[in-house]
Order: C-alpha cells, then structure tokens, then sequence
C-alpha cells in the first residue's frame, strides 16, 4: 500500500471500530435493562418490560443505523467522507452521554436512537471512500473488516469488565470518551479521497485535480436525480445484492442481539465465574466475546480471497456454513462445553466472513459515480431492515422457543446461499468503474 492507501486505512478501522464497539455494547446491557425496569412507560400508554418490548425498543435505533446510510449514502457522493466520518463520532460520543443520563427505558431508547442516526453515517462513508480512494481494495476491505471485529469484540469485553467496577451509568458515559478522541484524529487526517478513480482511469496528476475540483458537480442534487440513479441501480445485477444484504442483516441482529442472555440459560458448567468484589462475571459472557474475536479471522480471510476470486463463490459458501450453523447450535450446546466453544467459533467466523464478499460484490456491481448511494442502500439492507431481527429474535424468545429461532435464522441463511449460487451460475461478476 502507498502512503494515501494507509492513511485511508488508518482512518476507517479506528472509526469502523468505534462504530460496533458501541454498536455490540448494548446487548451487553440488556439483561441488567431487565432486571432494573420493569415498565416502559411512554406518557400516554405503559408496557411491561420483557424480551419482546426491549427487543423493539432498542429496534428502532437500530433501524436507524441501517435507515440513515440512505441519505448518508447520498451525501457521500458530494461531501468528503473524512468530514462525515467526523461527524458520526461526535455523535456516537454524545449518544452515549445521554444514555448515561437516561432514566427511563423511553429514554433509552431515544438514546439508542441517536446513536443509530449518528453511526448510520459511517458505513457508505467508510466503504466508498476505500473503494474510490484505496488501490488495494481487497486488502483494504480485510483490515477494515478486521477492525470491525475488534470494535465487536472489544466493545462487550471493555463494556463487561468495566461493569464489574462500576454502575452501567458510569460505564456508558466512560465509552463516550474513545469516539471523542477518533473523533480529533479523523478531523486531523491528510487523504485524497479520489485516488483509485483517478488511477484506474488512467488519469493524471492533473486529471486527479480535474477530477477534485469538479466534485461538486456529482452526485445527487434533485429528488428527481435521486429517482433516477436508485431506478438504474436496481435495474441491474446490484438488486440481487441488495437481497443478500437483507438476509444478512436480519441473520446478524437476530442471533447477536440476545446471545448473551441465550448463553446464560446454557449450561456451561466447565468454565468458572470470574469474582471482582461483590460482582460476578459469568462464563457465557467472556464465551460470547471469544466468539465475536473469532470473526476478525473470517474477516480477514474473507477479505484476501476477494482479491483472489470472484466475491460470489464467497456468498454461496459462507451463507451455507451459517445455515448448517445456526441448525446446529444449539444440538452441538447440548452435548457439553466443547461442542458449544466449536460451533460458538464457527458462528463467529462465519457471521462476519461473509461481509467482505457482499461489500466487495456492491463494488462490483455498481459505478463509481454512484458508490455512496449503492453503500447507502446497501446498510439501509443490513442495518436498517436488519434491525428486526432483534424484534425477531424477542418474540421469538418471548412466545416461542430458541429452537425455532435458530431454525428460521437457517432459513435466511439458506435463502442468501440460494441467492449467492444464482449470482455465480447465471449473473456474470463484471467490474463497474463507469
């Protein structure tokens, strides 16, 4: 990579990080959400407090975060990603503030919901800056993918341990502080947003000006422009990413939003509860984070062999793996702690290795004068329409049993794989760079 490539790398992982360690640190708090409240009381109307109502409580900031990479992705196409990225920093940061000072679950979920609005931002930012500003995509697309991982990780981990110190109030209002400090850096970084475009068309150090200088003149700027570049969009092959996205959204929110307290009704008697004091860290919650830790190595795997191959065999492949997972589950759980830690690995590897292949095929798929908005649909998919997986996995939860979860989650992943084997046999991968 050259010296532009890193720096564009350097600044979308730690944002990228930052989006999910606050993104994969509520789940975290929903039990202690449980036991704390008992009422959502939201002025003229009351409900109980239960896996269902949490579930769609915290839904719509979710929703949020996929809803808002539309207009983010709009943007994108006119405004420089580095100032956006900033942007949703700040935000995320004040999110959290304000979850801190939260007294009720309504404000809570109002909380949530400006994370959501805030951290929507980042995705078609992020990814359309690497994919019109770094030479080295696929790479570029690992590491990124990989600092996700981390943030996924890290986020419950730092969440959990500092829950064994200190109320959840305190927590949330410390996690407010890394977004500010990413926030200082991404406003400080020195990038050309438009070097891969202006080298893959042959240009110039001059055209590259040309190219910077003419920026206000792209994107989107009508309501009728909007139209009529999301109608070109989905007349072609990108319509059929766009509904791997969906599976994937629902699949990811559906069985990470209440896993930490699904592994608490698991037995795992093997491992030991970590005593701090008069609080206790039980075993599911450091499995659950081992299991997210898994994913940077599916990212990063994924994301090589996308500069390899064509991204579509990756879609097939990981969605199959995720199926046969999620059928396996909770039958692997049942014989004891072994099996539970290998199929808990092979969720979390293959949750998060199919990414790169569906992030990788919008680039195929797409022109790069239209990148943002194909990004902005694209996590308006996963995260926006995603997000009812969380009201998916709750009433399931509440009404149903975890043995049907987990069978309709195989049925998405089915349905992706399906998806992915038509994109290999019957819509040849072509490079879109017009």
């Amino acid at each position: 990579m050259n010296s532009n490539d890193r720096s564009i790398v350097g600044l979308v992982t730690v944002a990228h990080a930052m989006v999910h360690t606050y993104e994969l640190s509520i789940p975290v708090l929903l039990p202690i959400w449980l036991a704390e409240f008992s009422v959502i009381d939201v002025g003229l109307a009351q409900f109980p407090l239960n896996e269902a109502t949490i579930g769609a409580l915290v839904t719509v900031g979710f929703a949020l975060f996929g809803l808002g990479a539309l207009p983010s992705g709009v943007l994108v196409d006119r405004v420089d990603a580095r100032v956006l990225i900033t942007t949703c920093l700040v935000g995320m940061g004040t999110s959290f503030l304000l979850l801190a000072l939260s007294p009720t679950p309504a404000v809570i979920g109002l909380a949530v919901a400006v994370w959501g609005v805030a951290a929507s931002v980042y995705h078609p930012s992020g990814l359309s800056l690497i994919s019109r500003g770094v030479e080295q995509r696929g790479s570029a697309f690992a590491y990124h993918g990989m600092a996700g991982n981390v943030g996924i990780a890290v986020g419950p981990l730092l969440t959990i341990l500092l829950l064994l110190a200190f109320d959840w109030r305190v927590v949330v209002a410390i996690l407010a502080v890394p977004a500010a400090l990413a926030a200082v850096y991404a406003f400080r970084v020195d990038i050309d947003e438009r070097a891969a475009v202006a080298t893959a068309d042959g240009g110039t150090d001059a055209d590259a000006i040309a190219d910077r200088d003419s920026r206000a003149n792209e994107g989107i700027d009508s309501l009728g422009g909007f139209l009529t570049q999301s109608r070109q969009l989905f007349a072609g092959a990108f319509v059929v990413v766009f509904a791997v996205t969906l599976c994937s959204g629902l699949y990811y929110r559906g069985v990470l939003t209440f896993l930490p307290e699904l592994l608490d009704s698991l037995e795992i008697a093997a491992l030991e509860p970590i005593e701090f004091g008069s609080r206790t860290l039980q075993p599911s919650r450091y499995v659950y984070v081992g299991l997210l830790m898994v994913g940077v190595g599916g990212q990063f795997v994924a994301g090589k062999l996308t500069d390899r191959g064509r991204p579509e065999f990756g879609i097939f492949a990981g969605f199959a793996a995720l199926a046969a997972v999620a059928l396996l589950f909770l039958p692997a759980a049942a014989l004891g702690l072994p099996a539970l830690l290998v199929v808990s690995a092979l969720l979390g590897f293959f949750l998060f290795f199919v990414q790169p292949f569906y992030q990788a095929s919008v680039a195929e798929y797409t022109p790069a004068g239209s990148r943002g908005l194909s990004y902005g649909f694209s996590y308006l998919g996963v995260f926006g329409v995603g997000a009812l997986g969380a009201t998916l996995a709750g009433t399931m939860l509440t009404y149903f049993a975890p043995r049907q979860l987990f069978v309709v989650l195989a049925g998405l992943a089915l349905l992706a794989a399906g998806i992915g084997a038509f994109l290999v046999t019957r819509v040849p991968s072509t490079a879109a760079g017009t």
